[in-house]
């Protein structure tokens, strides 16, 4: 019982960490390749140390077979990264985050494809309602919105697809536990995203402000390598659905982040939208016995 509410509070503190980000990241004025780039360097120093404290080491005789998985995982992970991070340039955080949840949709979308998992009443519902919500965030009708809006939208539903392929990935690979699944797939987010911010643009860290240094670390440090030792800790003790039902904690912090700190407003529609978005997800995710 105690292993499970600790479980369930780190969980809580994990998922209302990643739900500010968006707060920290509009404080850092490089690329979003770069931001990508330190964001992943910074959060494997840290989870390497934390995995030689705790002495676990990484199984690699028995995952040959699938680190081309994980460097595609993380290849995936890496430009999720800088799309989301594009996303909260061209929009609000509110916005851009619920896009980004339209992620799990696409995974049902594909599972039957993938996986010959039948789609139900229930799961067309969802991919249909989540879609509607989509829409109704994008302003369509609404000319004040801008096109600026609807760009950061793009990026933020890119960023979706990456997120899903990065979840579809990890269900074909098996032997690898999720810590250690993470730490590799940021090392190979590293590998690509070296050459891609050496080609567009290079290193600009000179150019930030103390501000800018201390929201750095914090993403890189707090929200990325301590959180994800938090969330992956968690998962162990957690049953799956009440984790994934758990994790709507992070888009919900994202949205008040949006409008009660950064002040970014949210039409009627939007916030019809969002809910929209977040509710049929949550009850795609909740299964008929607990539903």
């Amino acid at each position: 019982m105690q292993k499970s509410t600790n479980a369930r509070i780190m969980l809580i503190v994990s998922m209302t960490i990643f739900g500010t980000i968006g707060l920290f990241v509009r404080n850092i004025s490089v690329s979003s390749g770069e931001l990508a780039l330190y964001r992943a360097v910074l959060a494997a120093i840290l989870i390497a140390a934390y995995l030689l404290i705790t002495g676990q080491k990484i199984p690699f005789g028995d995952i040959k077979k699938e680190i081309p998985l994980l460097l595609l995982s993380g290849i995936a992970m890496g430009f999720n990264w800088i799309l989301l991070f594009e996303a909260y340039k061209h929009t609000t955080v509110s916005v851009a985050t619920l896009s980004y949840y339209f992620a799990p949709v696409i995974v049902t979308l594909a599972c039957p494809f993938l996986f010959k998992e039948k789609m139900g009443p229930k799961q067309w519902i969802c991919f249909a309602m989540s879609t509607l919500g989509i829409i109704l965030i994008t302003g369509i009708g609404d000319l004040s919105t801008g096109s600026n809006h609807f760009i950061g939208i793009l990026f933020g539903l890119g960023a979706a697809c990456l997120y899903a392929t990065v979840i579809l990935l990890n269900k074909f690979i098996k032997n690898v536990a999720g810590i250690h699944r993470t730490f590799l797939q940021f090392l190979a987010a590293i590998l690509v995203l070296v050459p891609y911010v050496a080609l567009t643009g290079g290193i600009t860290l000179s150019g930030l402000s103390k501000t800018g240094w201390l929201c750095l670390l914090t993403v890189g440090i707090v929200h990325t390598g301590i959180t994800y030792c938090l969330y992956f800790s968690s998962l162990k003790e957690l049953p799956g659905q009440k984790a994934a039902i758990l994790s709507y904690i992070d888009p919900l912090v994202a949205v008040l982040v949006s409008v009660l700190i950064l002040g970014e407003s949210m039409t009627l529609l939007q916030i019809l939208g969002g809910s929209m978005i977040l509710g049929f997800t949550l009850w795609n995710e909740i299964s008929p016995k607990q539903s």
